[in-house]
C-alpha cells in the first residue's frame, strides 16, 4: 500500500507540468463559459430563461420522485464519461480529444453558474451553490485526475512507439492505470448519490422557497 502511494507520488511529482496544463486549461473552460453569457443577446437569454423556469417550477411539483432513475442516469453518465477518457488515454491519438473535453467541462460549468447568476442575480448564486457546487466540488477535481491520467499514459505509448531508446514496462503500468481509473470511478459514485439524493432535496426546498 505504501510503496503504491509512494508511486502515485512521485508520479505526481515527475508529471505536475501536465496537471497543472489540464487545471488551467479547465479554468480556462469556465471563464470562457462566463463570457459566453455575456455575449448572448437579449432574446436568447430571455428564451434559456423561459425553459429553465419551466425546469424549475417541473421541480417543484415532481417533488421526491424519480430520484432512483436519476442515480442511475448519474451513475452511467460517469461510466460512459470516464470509460471515453480511459479508451483515449490508450489510444495514443486521443490527446487532442481529451483536452477539449475537459475544456467543454468547464466551459459547460462556467456557463450554467454565470447564466443563473446573470439572470437571476443572487438566487442564481443560491440555486448554484446548492446544485452544482456540492457534487462538483468531487466531480471537478477527479475528471481532472482522470484527464491528466489519460495524458500521461498517452504519452508514455508515444515515447514507446516513437523513441527506441525508451523501454518501459507498459504492462505493469497500464494495470496501475486501470487501478487508478476504477478508483475514480468508485469515488464518482459517491458524488453520485451527493448530487442525485442530497444537492437536489435542497434545490428542491430551494425552488419552492423561491417559487412560493
Amino acid at each position: 500500500m505504501r510503496q503504491g502511494m509512494r508511486m502515485v507520488k512521485n508520479d505526481v511529482q515527475t508529471h505536475m507540468n501536465i496537471f497543472v496544463f489540464i487545471f488551467v486549461l479547465f479554468i480556462m473552460g469556465m471563464v470562457f463559459g462566463a463570457v459566453i453569457v455575456n455575449s448572448m443577446n437579449f432574446v436568447q437569454k430571455q428564451d434559456l430563461f423561459f425553459y429553465l423556469k419551466q425546469f424549475f417550477e417541473q421541480q417543484t411539483m415532481m417533488g421526491g420522485t424519480g430520484k432512483t432513475t436519476l442515480w442511475k442516469d448519474s451513475i452511467l453518465y460517469h461510466i460512459k464519461y470516464m470509460l471515453l477518457l480511459f479508451l483515449l488515454g490508450i489510444s495514443v491519438i486521443g490527446m487532442p480529444i481529451i483536452t477539449v473535453l475537459l475544456f467543454i467541462k468547464g466551459l459547460v460549468i462556467g456557463f450554467s453558474v454565470g447564466f443563473l447568476v446573470n439572470q437571476m442575480g443572487w438566487y442564481g448564486l443560491l440555486i448554484s451553490s446548492v446544485s452544482i457546487a456540492p457534487q462538483n466540488l468531487i466531480i471537478i477535481p477527479v475528471y481532472l485526475i482522470a484527464g491528466s491520467l489519460a495524458l500521461i499514459f498517452s504519452l508514455t505509448l508515444c515515447k514507446q512507439l516513437f523513441i527506441r531508446r525508451v523501454h518501459q514496462p507498459i504492462m505493469k503500468g497500464f494495470i496501475r492505470y486501470s487501478a487508478l481509473f476504477g478508483v475514480l470511478l468508485a469515488i464518482l459514485m459517491m458524488s453520485s448519490i451527493i448530487e442525485v439524493f442530497i444537492s437536489n432535496t435542497i434545490l428542491e426546498y430551494v425552488l419552492k422557497w423561491i417559487y412560493k
